[in-house]
């Protein structure tokens, strides 16, 4: 198998090599362009931003400084909103639903080590992929950890490391992650306010 092969299969694999590598520097190329455009030209940001990911609901709002280690790999619904400083280590999959906003300084990733020396000499890594539902509001400063799902109508507060899968309506927080409370979920089946 590629490096590349062993990647998408959740194997282990060289991030050094060329092809693996070769997504990331298309994506500092590709977050280069979208960083350097006028915050309030929402029209050519949101052209860069359905170049840059895999695929977007209606409009999508990246502001600056946003970076990504692949961009295709990123699958936003309709409203998303990334507000400043996010990062999304997409080298495996993410997959976010619609009315999602991220805070500040948050950090989404897909990529781990090995904890041994020894194959971290090697420049290994293993990638799970991140499933966030509808109507999630990230705090600021939040890290959501590879292979993690949150639920639906669910507030991460600031600050949050998220390590394990968080279910449907309620508030997490803290490091790591927990339960602080249940949320009621005021959109009706058909999608609009209750």
């Amino acid at each position: 198998m590629t490096e590349l092969e062993k990647l998408n299969a959740g194997l282990e694999y060289d991030f050094w090599d060329p092809e693996v590598n070769g997504l990331k520097m298309n994506a500092v190329k590709n977050c280069a362009v979208l960083n350097a455009l006028d915050p309030t030209d929402t029209a050519a940001r949101e052209k860069v931003i359905r170049q840059l990911f895999g695929s977007c609901g209606a409009s999508p709002t990246v502001l600056p400084v946003f970076n990504c280690d692949n961009g295709k790999n990123i699958h936003v619904g309709e409203n998303f909103l990334a507000n400043y400083n996010v990062t999304i280590l997409d080298i495996a999959p993410v997959y976010i639903g619609d009315y999602v906003m991220i805070g500040p300084g948050t950090l989404i990733v897909t990529v781990n080590h090995p904890l041994p020396p020894s194959k971290r000499r090697r420049h290994l890594g293993q990638a799970k992929p991140v499933h966030i539902g509808n109507d999630v509001w990230i705090g600021g400063n939040c890290t959501i950890l590879p292979g993690v799902t949150i639920g639906n109508n669910v507030v991460i507060a600031a600050g949050a490391v998220v390590t394990k899968n968080i279910p449907d309506n309620c508030v997490v927080g803290g490091v790591p992650a927990k339960w602080i409370k249940d949320i009621p979920n005021d959109i009706t089946p058909g999608g609009g306010l209750g």
